[in-house]
């Protein structure tokens, strides 16, 4: 089979984990061509899209190669947690406490390296290979432990590189010219690639465009399905509270409403001592799904808002999924100015509303006056203005940009 005929390899080493906007970008691209999707810890509940599509599944290591890196990242994985709970405390100095971090960032590329192995074995002749969700680290090593270039998308730097770590990166630089780094956004090209100023890399969106926005029925039966009454206004708060989402400030905005609001709460992990002051206060409507849910489910969450809530903290510059999910489903957007980059892309957008990121009483102000001023829908051409791509433009582009690195790697 000739290469450019072959399979898409998407190679994603989180499939087994629900929810997220990586297993749905994982379903939008495995369904524009045929695919060869490694997963090696399985698949979750919610990506029976990906098995319905025709999609071939590696739920395993294939080869002795790729088995023996797989138990390898395996080991390292437990390492990693059991050297985590012994170093939690803070009596111990901060380079101690990272080298369970360091042993994951082992893992990882070990785990990518038996994914490639896999891919290798199962799809030689592959268009593109991809890691849908790749290792901020050891770029060069899992290239060649895995046997194969290939194309990584690097969303966020959590852990950095210490000496160990580096030592090993070093011994496998030349492995760096078998990969092409994908950045969802600049902000995170411009972190990895202080790290890494010799990595070739592009800044790409992750999330595409499938082509589903939400109908009028959808929010007609949204609504009914949370008993929100015509007129009120409600807005959903989608995804894990992690550390670098500002919910301070939504909490505090909550506080000083003036006008009841239905607030509908979708993800996992949630803080429940928030949750319950926000069912006490008298302007709010609290709805909760608790995740992760089934993208059906989070199709109805959104359906019945109008508009989506998005608030971080300042400087934190990765793709938001949220963000991306507004505009593809065409659902109003209330976003923090936490990213310079996005509030130039959304400021003469009219269906977004921006208020200054940590400003809890422009947010109060904004949700108030969400009746009054509900913001458009995004239209057709409100993904464009993320730069985000319908899935087939997007696996089109993966299969040129590894088409021109595999000719360069010979």
């Amino acid at each position: 089979m000739n290469a450019a005929h072959g399979p898409l390899v998407l190679i994603e080493p989180y499939a087994h984990q629900g929810g997220g906007h990586h297993q749905r970008t994982l379903t939008a691209l495995a369904a524009t061509r045929p695919s060869l999707v490694v997963a090696p810890g399985g698949l979750s509940e919610d990506l029976g899209p990906v098995v319905r599509s025709g999609a071939r599944i590696a739920a395993g290591p294939a080869g002795p190669a790729a088995r023996i890196l797989l138990a390898a990242a395996r080991v390292a994985g437990r390492i990693s947690d059991a050297g985590q709970r012994v170093l939690a405390s803070r009596l111990w100095p901060p380079a101690v406490r990272r080298l369970p971090h360091q042993v994951t960032l082992l893992a990882r590329c070990l785990t990518e390296a038996a994914c490639l192995r896999t891919a290798r074995r199962l799809a030689p002749q592959a268009a593109a290979v991809v890691i849908l969700s790749a290792n901020e680290a050891l770029h060069g090593a899992a290239a060649l432990l895995g046997g194969t270039p290939h194309l990584r998308f690097i969303h966020e730097v959590v852990t950095t590189e210490d000496r160990p770590v580096r030592w090993l990166g070093g011994l496998a630089r030349r492995g760096g010219k078998r990969v092409i780094a994908l950045y969802p956004t600049a902000a995170v090209r411009d972190q990895v690639a202080s790290a890494f100023p010799h990595l070739p890399g592009k800044v790409r969106a992750f999330a595409v465009d499938d082509g589903r926005p939400l109908t009028d029925a959808e929010r007609d039966g949204a609504r009914a399905a949370f008993t929100i009454p015509a007129g009120s206004p409600a807005v959903c708060l989608v995804g894990g509270w992690w550390p670098y989402k500002d919910i301070p400030t939504i909490d505090a905005a909550l506080a000083r409403l003036t006008t009841p609001l239905h607030v509908l709460v979708c993800g996992t992990p949630l803080d429940d001592a928030v949750l319950t002051r926000w069912r006490q206060l008298p302007g709010v409507r609290l709805h909760t799904v608790p995740g992760p849910v089934a993208d059906e489910v989070l199709r109805l969450v959104y359906a019945a808002a109008d508009a989506v809530l998005v608030a971080r903290k300042p400087g934190v510059g990765k793709e938001s999924g949220l963000v991306m999910d507004a505009a593809r489903l065409g659902v109003p957007l209330i976003v923090s100015t936490h990213d310079p980059e996005l509030t130039a892309r959304l400021g003469g957008e009219p269906w977004a509303r921006l208020f200054p990121a940590g400003d809890p009483d422009t947010l109060a102000k904004t949700l108030d006056h969400l009746t009054a001023e509900v913001p458009a829908r995004p239209g057709p051409s409100a993904p464009g203005a993320l730069d985000m791509y319908p899935a087939a433009e997007q696996a089109a582009f993966l299969t040129d940009t590894y088409s021109r690195l595999t000719k360069e790697c010979r």
